[in-house]
Order: structure tokens, then C-alpha cells, then sequence
């Protein structure tokens, strides 16, 4: 099980299924260069990048698990020695939609995610096999792409790499 708090209310919810597990896995692998480099480990724009981090957001605290959250390197210089969590919001979040968590990923933690200015978020459904893309509005989120099947897409804050979206989907 996971659990995490959203204003104040636990969630609890199994385990991703294989579909989900394969899509997050291979887009924190297809991510790689953006924390390791090619040749350095200051890849392209100098990325900490984390599978499911555990993040104590806001004053209450939030307690959230986003798939994949990362943040530009000067902002997570340190990872924690001895904490399992942290509260600095990353720079962009990623969840993988799954049919018992969809309705949360897209309301609470979205809402959430705005509220502690994460710059960008992806939703992936690899049921669909979509990938939204969103940025940080002010007070809303802009959405700024859908992509759809096996397509290569170039899609922000990682633009500068284009990702084979089919790899996701592969089974």
C-alpha cells in the first residue's frame, strides 16, 4: 500500500500495476541524462531526479508520493542523510494515472502542486497512452500539450531531449 495525506485526509491505495510500474520506470531511465549527463554528472540542466519521493508540503503538512519529482540541482543540493522525506516542492512532478488513484492525481495533488508553485507536472495514463503536460500558471495550471500513442514529443521542462513516448507503452 501507499499512503499519503491531502488536506489533512489519508489515502491509502495498492500498489501500481504492471502498465504503471513499466511506464514510470522507463521514463525515470529515458530521464537518466538529466541527472547523470552524457559523459557528466551534470546533465542537461542539472537535475536531482527521484522515484517516488516522499514530500511534507505546506503547514499542515501535505504528505505526498508523487511517481517521479525532480528538482533543478541547486535547489536539492544535498540530498537528506537521515530523513525519508523532504520539504522543499520540487521542480516538476510526474504521476502515472492509475484508475484507483486518477480522481486524486488530478484534483488534490494537482492542487496542491500549484499551491507549492512546482513549475511543472506530467500526467502519464498509460492505459490511454497519453502525456499531459502542464506548467505553472499563478493561479492555474496551463495546459500546454496532450500527446497521444508512439510518438516523439519534446515536452517542458525536458525539451531539449525528445522522448519516444511508444517506449512507455511497450509491453
Amino acid at each position: 500500500m501507499v499512503a499519503e495525506i491531502l488536506f489533512g485526509m489519508l489515502h491509502t491505495h495498492p500498489r501500481p500495476a504492471m502498465r504503471h510500474a513499466n511506464a514510470s520506470s522507463v521514463l525515470g531511465m529515458l530521464l537518466g541524462p538529466f541527472r547523470l549527463g552524457r559523459g557528466g554528472h551534470d546533465g542537461p540542466g542539472g537535475w536531482i531526479i527521484l522515484d517516488e519521493p516522499e514530500l511534507h508540503l505546506g503547514s499542515e503538512p501535505d504528505v505526498l508520493v508523487p511517481d517521479i519529482a525532480g528538482w533543478h540541482r541547486e535547489r536539492l543540493a544535498d540530498l537528506p542523510k537521515e530523513a525519508a522525506w523532504t520539504s522543499i516542492a520540487p521542480d516538476w512532478a510526474c504521476e502515472v494515472l492509475s484508475p484507483s488513484t486518477q480522481a486524486i492525481d488530478r484534483a488534490e495533488k494537482m492542487e496542491i502542486f500549484l499551491r507549492e508553485q512546482v513549475s511543472h507536472v506530467w500526467l502519464i495514463d498509460p492505459i490511454a497512452e497519453t502525456l499531459e503536460v502542464y506548467r505553472h500558471g499563478g493561479e492555474l495550471w496551463q495546459r500546454l500539450a496532450v500527446h497521444h500513442g508512439d510518438v516523439a514529443v519534446r515536452a517542458e521542462p525536458f525539451e531539449v531531449f525528445e522522448l519516444p513516448l511508444g517506449l512507455l507503452w511497450q509491453r
